[in-house]
């Protein structure tokens, strides 16, 4: 089987986020527990899989959120770590950069855990001048994403 150098994005559902703003705070808030108790500023999302193409996804690759329903932002993935859960059973964890960074709407189907994105499917981030814009309506912004308009 030929491995392609290319890198490859995870897509997750951001389960318990309503908004992009949520997202970014969340975010923030682990941010602002950086060098207590021995935590880094890097942001983790624990999952019960790991990826079996982790290879390609250290090459560059990021994890795209999906907010209801449109994919909004991703983060850059670091590294995976190993964890243990209080149940003894073997975890792992996506180290991201911390930065949210918000891309272009794309709709989603729910879906469960996580998927490979390839890059021709990832949609681009947004231009730097568009991040300080006020978020659309979610019901709007899945509506455009559906027809092609954003």
């Amino acid at each position: 089987m030929l491995v392609s150098d290319e890198y490859i994005n995870l897509v997750k559902l951001c389960v318990g986020i309503d908004t992009l703003e949520q997202l970014e705070n969340y975010r923030a808030d682990q941010s602002d527990l950086a060098g207590v108790n021995g935590v880094d500023d890097l942001t983790t999302h624990v999952t019960r899989m790991w990826p079996k193409r982790a290879d390609q996804l250290l090459r560059g690759g990021s994890l795209y959120w999906v907010i209801k329903g449109v994919i909004l932002a991703r983060q850059r993935i670091l590294r995976f770590d190993e964890r243990i859960g209080g149940d003894g059973i073997r975890r792992c964890a996506i180290i991201m950069e911390p930065r949210v960074i918000r891309t272009q709407a794309a709709a989603r189907r729910p879906f469960q855990g996580w998927r490979y994105l390839q890059i021709a499917d990832s949609p681009p981030d947004l231009a730097a001048r568009r991040d300080f814009e006020d978020e659309l309506p979610a019901d709007l912004s899945r509506a455009l994403a559906e027809i092609g308009l954003r």
